[in-house]
């Protein structure tokens, strides 16, 4: 059974009408989504409405919008220019498959290994995408068909509007929480325009300015059932199954950080294997319906938190309610004025920008700074999943760097013996420390290295052994090797007979090393 609320103290109220916010927030970027991957508006519409009614059913994390989001439009842009629409249908539907079975396998799990640092890169940089997102909305095309600024009045009254939307938004929640600050700015700021007749542009407006159809609209009907009309052939499956992989990849990452952002937020506990099911379900049921598929929507998904809405009836609510404008409700989304929504999606930019993260300077590793900045920058200029591949990479490099400098010896002489005793990890980025140690040619004829306070972390350190092994044996000299676990001593090839065995002291830990899978 499906639970409408995150807890007692949410009403089913509250996650309506956070819904209904959403909803009117919804249209614009759907359709905008729609036109980067250059499909039909309906396409991106009925992927919001779609991903965003499954996955607050059942995905992992109440309160969380999904939809058609520009980070999928713009991995399938190419595909839709080169192979048509019919292909893309497929491959989310393919895309879809990919997530679930990474639910399956719990592979969402992996999200904890986003360090901290990338996850403030990620936050700061979405925010900066999403501030300069709206910047086109104060931009117009000219009769010539080139690209200029608003200007005079119609500047003044737009930055106006969006002025007295943020106002609404931030000052409304001080005397009443009746209605959410959001949807009253929304309806206040449409009815004064319409009340005074202002010369401001208008959902209507973006869509003629798409289409270039000055009657546009995004009236439609139910989406229909409909198989993608694609040869089953291995060529087929050749084309689609790098995007499908690509997309599902960049699909989990952004639904995942975002999941794992609301929790922070909300002091609670999302489910990431459950949310990549939840995803892959809608995916692949938006594909037969003629949806360009979707993911979470971090912009969204604030809107609705800071409306009130942390239950799943949200989700679900602002889905009907996006489904319920297609059919019936076109008009009355169309005259609502393009700054209403301008000004909310700013109040989000300054909700989600990490201001703390600009006090860091000089408090934190210069490494962590390096990796806020990198995936921030990255984040603005290619994407998000690039962005936490290239902040986990580099937060790992860093990682391994710190842990090789943690190598130390110290070193004993024993009667006529010389006992090695290395301290801490060895793996790939210590391997060359623990070698320098060494010098076969000098030492005595009977040698031990004493592993009590080392770890043997990869088949790097393996290798390293067995090479000090070889060094040793050319040298006529004696290696014993002691306090190695059982995974180690395994392992080993040529060294293995230099162990000294002992199973009351010799410790228990794995190795990673494909060989013990």
């Amino acid at each position: 059974m499906i639970q409408l609320l995150v807890s007692r103290t949410q009403s089913l109220k509250s996650d309506v009408l956070s819904g209904l916010t959403v909803a009117l927030a919804l249209v614009p970027e759907a359709v905008a989504f729609a036109f980067v991957a250059g499909v039909d508006p309906l396409v991106g519409l009925y992927a919001a409405f779609m991903v965003g009614l499954i996955t607050a059913a059942i995905g992992g994390r109440p309160g969380m919008i999904s939809g058609a989001t520009g980070a999928l439009a713009v991995v399938m842009v190419s595909l839709v220019a080169d192979h048509g629409v019919e292909y893309l249908f497929a491959t989310v539907v393919l895309m879809g498959i990919f997530q679930v079975l990474a639910g399956v396998f719990r592979l969402g799990k992996f999200i904890r290994l986003v360090p901290h640092p990338v996850m403030l890169g990620f936050v700061n940089g979405l925010a900066i995408v999403i501030f300069l997102a709206q910047m086109k909305q104060f931009q117009f095309m000219d009769d010539d068909g080139a690209i200029k600024w608003l200007q005079g009045e119609q500047m003044f009254v737009m930055l106006g509007l969006i002025a007295l939307t943020m106002a609404i938004i931030h000052f409304l929640p001080k005397f009443t929480r009746v209605i959410p600050s959001t949807l009253a700015a929304i309806l206040a700021v449409t009815l004064l325009v319409i009340g005074l007749d202002l010369d401001t542009r208008t959902v209507q407006d973006v869509l003629a300015d798409m289409t270039g159809n000055a009657d546009a609209t995004i009236a439609g009907g139910l989406p229909q059932f409909h198989i993608p009309m694609v040869p089953l052939t291995l060529e087929t499956f050749q084309i689609i199954v790098p995007y499908a992989l690509i997309l599902a990849a960049v699909g989990l990452i952004e639904s995942l950080l975002t999941l794992t952002l609301i929790d922070e937020i909300t002091e609670t506990r999302g489910r990431g294997n459950k949310e990549c099911i939840g995803q892959g379900v809608a995916n692949v049921t938006t594909g037969f319906f003629g949806g360009m598929g979707g993911c979470a929507m971090i912009g969204q998904s604030m809107i609705n938190i800071n409306s009130g809405g942390f239950g799943r009836a949200s989700g679900i609510s602002a889905a009907l309610f996006l489904l319920a404008f297609i059919l019936v409700g076109s008009g009355l989304i169309e005259v609502i004025p393009v700054a209403a929504l301008v000004g909310v999606m700013f109040i989000v930019v300054i909700g989600t920008f990490e201001w703390a993260s600009l006090r860091l300077w000089g408090k934190i590793p210069r490494s962590d700074l390096i990796v806020v900045i990198a995936v921030t920058g990255v984040t603005v200029w290619q994407d998000l999943a690039i962005a936490v591949i290239v902040g986990v990479i580099i937060s790992a490099l860093v990682f391994a760097w710190k842990h090789a400098s943690h190598m130390s010896f110290e070193v004993r002489d024993e009667y006529d013996t010389k006992v090695y005793f290395p301290n801490g990890p060895l793996f790939f980025a210590s391997i060359q420390t623990f070698r320098d140690q060494f010098n076969p040619k000098f030492d005595p004829p009977e040698v031990i290295v004493d592993f009590a306070n080392c770890r043997v972390m990869d088949h790097s350190g393996i290798e390293a052994i067995e090479s000090l092994a070889e060094r040793y044996d050319k040298a006529g000299k004696e290696l014993s090797l002691r306090h190695l676990s059982p995974e180690c001593c395994k392992l080993l090839n040529k060294a293995g007979s230099l162990v000294e065995v002992n199973m009351i002291e010799d410790p228990s830990y794995k190795v990673a090393d494909d060989r013990l899978a």
